[in-house]
């Protein structure tokens, strides 16, 4: 072990910004002038942690590689460990002879008690802990309302965020790093066990995603350099390349919001009213994050408490019927089945799915948010909840519980041309536009041409849609009259 007195390197931590560039505590690092050793901690043992769903793993992965290769380039080595936080960062500290250790700090209500935690145990031991900013446009605990709390309501958040926030400029990668020389070993990727191997259900997200911080700003440049013309409209086409695909880049630190707020000032092919929608989309993402950082049990509790005494059911063949596509509602089983096999879901797709599951099923708004945490490659502790409960109706600034999606209407107006449902739902993909969306109104003929068997090759509908709408505003009635 290093003596104290010879105690000089710094230590970077990676955890939610695996990325070289606007890498705050990096290039604090790197202006040191000192040796750096560079971590990444998956802790998934710190009091509170959840553990990464399945899609996120495999992301980790792959982003963990790239990340590793990256730093390569600066001769500088990634060290893996695994642990809690605090313990597994003292022991590297000690192990590298670390005086200094920099991170970026994180909002989610276990990450801060994590990190608190390890902050207080380096400077008991005598060592610099200094965290940064990047993960947020903004810093919760710093926009308040007039009088003087968090934010509950978006439209007032945003104008906030716009007056008071003047996104900094983005830094840039260190040109060089000085490598900690130590002898200090890490764990092998591969016996973290991140990917899936029985069975192998990857591939789609193979063929879809290109992990790491390369990946991502090629999904930038994709979307401003044309990708992103017409954005305001073209988003809720789900048929259409119409989003960013950044969502998962932002949620592993892979990319910053101030990289993509900089980005959008110096481009021509997105502006006016597709420029204000897409920073609104981002200033979502904003909302959502101080949702959590203020309302710690998100994921768990409603943030309208009125519906605790909501009349929930539990449905395990329903569920599972919604998790597998086949639910008979051609656009929620196109949704469902891009989610099983690329790891993301559009986002006008995600408020269909979940208005289903939680207003036709009448199933409780954490089973769709659980599983859609193991699933997607954004999986967002924020977001994730935030956005499920916004469409349950017992969120901030939520949509009223009686907005109940027709997933027919739905699918005729953002899939008009059916190319979402023939690309994820192929046994009706010979149906014609008229009955696409709704198979079990087809003529016996149309159906018999198609090569559809209602009730063997395509379910029937599993509810129906006027009597499932009937039930959900029966139970919403009965908790308004239970005040």
């Amino acid at each position: 072990m290093p003596n104290e007195n010879d105690r000089n390197t710094v230590l970077v931590l990676f955890r939610h910004d695996l990325r070289l560039s606007d890498n705050l505590a990096l290039c604090a690092a790197a202006n040191a002038g000192r040796p750096v050793a560079a971590a990444f901690i998956l802790d998934e043992e710190s009091e509170g942690a959840r553990p990464l769903g399945g899609a996120r793993r495999w992301w980790l992965h792959h982003s963990l590689t790239a990340l590793s290769k990256d730093l390569k380039t600066l001769g500088v080595k990634l060290i893996l460990r695994r642990g809690p936080m605090a313990k597994t960062v003292s022991a590297l500290a000690e192990e590298t002879g670390a005086a200094t250790v920099y991170w970026n700090r994180r909002y989610d209500p276990p990450g801060i008690a994590a990190d608190t935690q390890m902050k207080s145990a380096l400077q008991e031991a005598g060592i610099e802990a200094e965290s940064f900013a990047g993960h947020l446009l903004h810093e919760p605990w710093r926009i308040k309302t007039g009088s003087g709390g968090p934010y509950r309501v978006f439209t007032p958040f945003w104008r906030a965020l716009v007056e008071h926030v003047h996104p900094r400029a983005p830094a840039d990668r260190p040109k060089s790093l000085k490598p900690f020389e130590g002898d200090v070993t890490g764990d092998a990727l591969e016996d973290w066990q991140l990917l899936p191997t029985t069975p192998d259900w990857a591939g789609g997200l193979r063929k879809t995603w290109t992990p790491g911080e390369a990946g991502a700003r090629a999904r930038l440049i994709a979307f401003l350099d044309g990708g992103g013309d017409g954005y305001k409209t073209r988003r809720d086409r789900m048929g259409d390349d119409g989003t960013s695909g950044l969502s998962a880049h932002l949620a592993h630190g892979e990319i910053t919001p101030f990289q993509i707020w900089q980005a959008l000032d110096g481009t021509e092919e997105l502006a006016g009213e597709d420029m204000l929608t897409f920073r609104k989309e981002v200033g979502w993402r904003e909302f959502c994050w101080h949702l959590l950082f203020h309302n710690p049990d998100l994921a768990t509790q409603n943030f309208n408490s009125d519906f605790d005494a909501f009349p929930w059911h539990r449905d395990d063949r329903a569920l599972a019927d919604w998790q597998r596509g086949q639910t008979g509602y051609p656009v929620v089983d196109a949704a469902m089945r891009q989610l099983w096999q690329t790891g993301w879901m559009h986002n006008r797709a995600r408020m269909i799915v979940a208005s289903f599951l939680v207003k036709h099923l009448g199933l409780h708004w954490r089973t769709g948010e659980e599983w859609f945490w193991d699933t997607l490659v954004d999986a967002d502790p924020a977001s994730n909840p935030a956005n499920w409960q916004w469409v349950a109706g017992s969120g901030a600034d939520a949509a009223p519980f009686f907005r109940i999606f027709n997933p027919v209407l739905q699918g005729e107006k953002f899939d008009p041309q059916g190319r979402y449902v023939r690309a994820f739902v192929p046994e009706i993909e010979n149906l014609s536009d008229k009955h696409l969306h709704q198979p079990w109104k087809a003529p016996v003929e149309a159906l018999r041409k198609a090569g559809v068997s209602l009730g063997e090759t395509y379910p029937r509908p599993m509810v129906d849609h006027k009597a499932a709408r009937e039930n959900a505003l029966s139970a919403y009635k009965s908790i308004r009259n239970a005040d």
